[in-house]
């Protein structure tokens, strides 16, 4: 076999294609990826990671300022938004490094290079030495997405920014439009608002976090007015006339257009699969708005083609990503694998309160045709929710009134991110509404609210 001949090829270094390539080793396949920018890819280096790091900082500045609410003093509360930059670039740093790391540690070739797919096997990869020529059994398609840019919408850097942008400020928004409330955008909305800006965001849908439940959008909505957002639903922004250091933003509402001017826009509506320049129409590949089409196996269509992540389409989360690379490796080695089951991946939003969800919404349920049992729990009611500080919130359950299954459940919250997965488990496992009732909760906790809200589907809530 020659040295550019594998059994398994992974364009892309992300979260989908470094952990493909790991489990790969892992099955005795020899194996090599493609990353043309960053290891780790926009999750590490641009996305999930930095972005937390930043909101972290938010978070304790937004303690800081309650200070009092514990029986504590702080003065001068400030902050540096460059050493809170500087702190979040360090974060994707050390874990950008750890990624190369586990690529020598698992022995991955890597390749740093733009990668194409000239015929069915093979890949040329374009680095700066020159183009290597790889021949491969099986290429795993890992390219991921990038931010969707709008007409008359799109990022400058200076004045409107996409993620990146946002996630490296050259300076602090004073006035700020966030284009888009789903996580993204969100995120940047309570990142900045947090540390001051006077925001406002924009959202086409009929509420904000439109892919939640309903009554978790409507009191996080709530939540975020609180703290000085300005959230207008059923609305877009047409246009952005660009000045010396200003927006003026063309906003329409019931058919009627105004205009409003901002000293930073950011732009968070969607994603679009790197699909351009890899040959995969020359292939015969199928694609559909950006994104490749594969089968529950990530199967593309063709022999020894598959597609993982973004590219492969909604959820757009790196936890899915991961799972498929696993998946797919697994299923090259000639493994029984199960498929991924959408409904059962959990979408966390690290907003303040915090998002949380997985499963049917209950207008899914409902439209489903399923006669359901829900169930809700406020934090105010729970005592380590109150010690915390942060009686603020609500998890709520969705059951099967028939069959006890979980079909849903959806938090807004405290920690919520962190709690959400005792109920991704819960439908892994095809848990009853009994077995959660007989689940010993630890005392006190969280979690416990998890515990109330089932009670609560069933009419047998204690602490409400």
């Amino acid at each position: 076999m020659s040295t550019n001949t594998f059994d398994v090829v992974v364009i892309g270094a992300g979260p989908g294609g470094y952990v493909a390539a790991i489990r790969a080793v892992q099955l005795g396949l020899k194996t090599a990826i493609i990353e043309r920018e960053h290891m780790g890819g926009i999750c590490l280096n641009w996305g999930c990671i930095p972005t937390k790091a930043l909101l972290r900082s938010a978070d304790v500045f937004h303690l800081m300022h309650r200070a009092k609410d514990f029986g504590l003093s702080a003065e001068k509360i400030g902050f540096d938004l460059d050493a809170v930059v500087k702190r979040s670039r360090g974060v994707s740093k050390q874990l950008n490094q750890g990624i190369g790391h586990l690529m020598k540690k698992n022995k991955v070739t890597v390749f740093m290079g733009a990668a194409t797919i000239p015929a069915r096997g093979k890949v040329s990869v374009k680095t700066e030495k020159g183009v290597e020529d790889i021949t491969a059994k099986n290429i795993v398609l890992a390219t991921g997405a990038r931010a969707r840019e709008l007409p008359g919408l799109e990022a400058d850097g200076d004045l409107v920014w996409t993620y990146k942008h946002a996630l490296t400020p050259k300076r602090m928004p004073k006035k700020l439009l966030v284009i888009g409330s789903g996580a993204i955008g969100i995120e940047f909305a309570s990142f900045y608002n947090t540390l001051g800006a006077d925001t406002t965001v924009v959202e086409v849908m009929d509420r904000v976090l439109p892919v939640e439940d309903a009554e978790i959008s409507k009191f996080a909505k709530k939540q975020f007015e609180k703290q000085g957002m300005k959230i207008r639903e059923n609305t877009s922004v047409k246009k952005l006339d660009r000045g010396q250091g200003k927006v003026v933003a063309h906003i329409e509402a019931g058919g009627k257009v105004t205009t409003e001017e901002f000293d930073t826009v950011i732009s968070a509506v969607g994603i679009v699969g790197n699909v351009e320049n890899l040959g995969l129409e020359a292939l015969g590949v199928k694609i559909d708005r950006t994104h490749v089409v594969v089968d529950q196996y990530c199967r593309t269509g063709v022999e020894g083609l598959y597609a993982i992540g973004d590219i492969a389409g909604a959820p757009w989360l790196a936890h899915k990503a991961s799972h498929e690379g696993v998946m797919v490796a697994e299923h090259i080695a000639g493994h029984h694998v199960h498929p991924i089951k959408p409904n059962s991946i959990a979408g966390c939003t690290y907003c303040h309160p915090q998002v949380a969800s997985v499963g049917l919404t209950e207008e899914k349920a409902k439209g489903a045709g399923l006669n359901i049992k829900v169930g809700r729990f406020p934090f105010i009611g729970n005592g380590k929710a109150i010690a915390l500080g942060e009686p603020e919130g609500m998890i709520k359950t969705i059951f099967d009134a028939k069959t006890g299954e979980l079909l849903g459940a959806h938090m807004v919250g405290a920690e919520v991110t962190e709690m959400i997965q005792g109920y991704v488990i819960g439908r892994q496992l095809e848990t009853t509404e009994e077995d959660l009732m007989h689940t010993v909760f630890p005392h006190p906790t969280l979690s416990e609210m998890m515990h109330e809200s089932v009670l609560d589907a069933y009419g047998r809530a204690i602490h409400m």
